[in-house]
């Protein structure tokens, strides 16, 4: 259906009318998901339009017979600035025929129908304590001062109607409350970066909070709207990823490119590991400088063969570093079927994938491996590796990166670059 076709043939009045159907224009993760859920979790970067989904599905309940609604959000401000008042808050949104009454007195907004919305801050959890109510929403649930107390104090009050339900949007950040919540029973999670709402930005706006923050973890955090964490035991942390960034590279004496092949090709296959790194220096200063993941999958033989091949041309790299565990022979077969001149190494891991990493892990540590740019897969899978609590799965990126920096740092150095000028 041509929407905008269709909205220009319609009077003032019913133009309106339309454009206040939500439903019309918003993306699925601004809707509330179906099934038998408890809490919706609505996870969105800044401007992502957490706020006007929030109104929308508060709206709706109003209209399905609501009758006591809590608004939450960081303080009392923030819900009369943000959730009532706001751009995309309730007394903006609603269309004058159903908009509520605010009564400052009593901080509550009263609907014609009976209905009643009462802010609360976080602030004050036991100010939840006493007041029952059919549905809540609350803003900004990472930002709150007290945010699991707060919850579990709403939560025992959301005791009326059929179904009481709770909808918390939010931008992330690893706080417990919100990372126990994600994985709790009855909740509900949906995710909207800030791209997906750009037509309703500034001009601009996220162009420049791409060329500041795009990649970085905190860019990932507030534009993307991604739980950023750092899983108890894993052999990376978000701080040494950062600090390893750098934004130039000096002249490298080695260039590699290191491969995990998938176990099997095909569409259940898992990703192939491809990372490029180079290393520069002597002995304990020697450091080596991550300059691309080209990680994909699922991967057939022939595809991550010519990717390979591929990036040894544009890097003018040295050698391919080959884990031959799963394949043996037939690595370098295939390496060689898209390239015969690739100079290939295959190497055999002896011991466990842990085992392997955590020398690397300890480079990192010491400053000697940087990354040439941001590569978010790659990242997250370093910060996860090693973690008991992750599922378990094919760390193929990881892989590929151990097995790149062994041979720049750990291994023997190998001949020097020599070109031809």
């Amino acid at each position: 259906m041509d929407l905008d076709a269709n909205l220009s043939t319609l009077d003032t009045s019913a133009l309106y009318a339309a454009k206040a159907e939500f439903h019309l224009y918003t993306a699925d993760a601004q809707l509330a998901p179906p099934g038998d859920w408890l809490i919706w979790l609505f996870l969105g970067g800044r401007g992502a339009g957490k706020t006007r989904a929030g109104t929308e599905w508060v709206r709706q309940q109003v209209k399905a017979g609501a009758g006591r609604i809590a608004l939450v959000a960081p303080t009392f401000n923030d819900v009369r600035e943000v959730m009532i008042d706001g751009p995309s808050g309730l007394m903006q949104v609603c269309p004058s025929a159903e908009r509520p009454k605010y009564e400052a007195s009593r901080r509550r907004l009263v609907w014609d129908s009976g209905a009643t919305a009462h802010a609360f801050s976080a602030e004050d959890p036991d100010g939840l304590r006493g007041p029952q109510f059919c549905c809540a929403w609350g803003d900004e649930f990472a930002a709150w001062a007290h945010p699991q107390k707060t919850l579990d104090t709403l939560r025992m009050g959301l005791r009326l109607g059929a179904h009481p339900r709770l909808l918390l949007t939010t931008t992330p950040r690893p706080i417990p409350a919100l990372k126990a919540l994600v994985k709790a029973a009855g909740v509900s999670v949906t995710h909207q970066p800030t791209s997906a709402n750009a037509d309703n930005l500034a001009p601009g706006f996220l162009a420049a909070m791409q060329a500041a923050y795009g990649g970085s973890a905190l860019g990932r955090q507030e534009i993307e709207g991604v739980l950023i964490d750092d899983p108890p035991g894993a052999l990376w942390t978000r701080g040494q990823v950062e600090e390893a960034c750098c934004g130039s590279v000096p002249d490298l004496d080695r260039i590699v490119v290191a491969v995990d092949p998938p176990a099997a090709g095909g569409p259940r296959s898992d990703e192939c590991g491809i990372v490029v790194a180079g290393a520069t220096g002597e002995g304990p200063v020697r450091r080596a400088f991550v300059l691309a993941d080209l990680s994909f999958g699922p991967a057939m033989p022939a595809g991550w063969a010519a990717r390979v091949a591929r990036a040894f041309q544009e890097y003018e790299a040295d050698a391919v570093i080959a884990e031959a565990n799963q394949g043996g022979e037939m690595v370098r077969s295939v390496l060689k079927a898209a390239d015969n001149v690739l100079p290939v190494k295959l190497v055999r891991a002896s011991r466990g994938k842990h085992t392997r990493a955590e020398p690397v892990a300890a480079l990192y540590a010491a400053g000697r491996v940087k990354h040439v740019g941001r590569f978010a897969a790659l990242e997250d899978q370093m910060c996860a590796f090693g973690a008991p609590d992750v599922p378990a799965g094919s760390p193929d990126r990881v892989d590929a990166l151990v097995w790149a920096v062994s041979a720049l740092l750990l291994g023997t150095k190998g001949a020097p670059r020599m070109r031809v000028l």
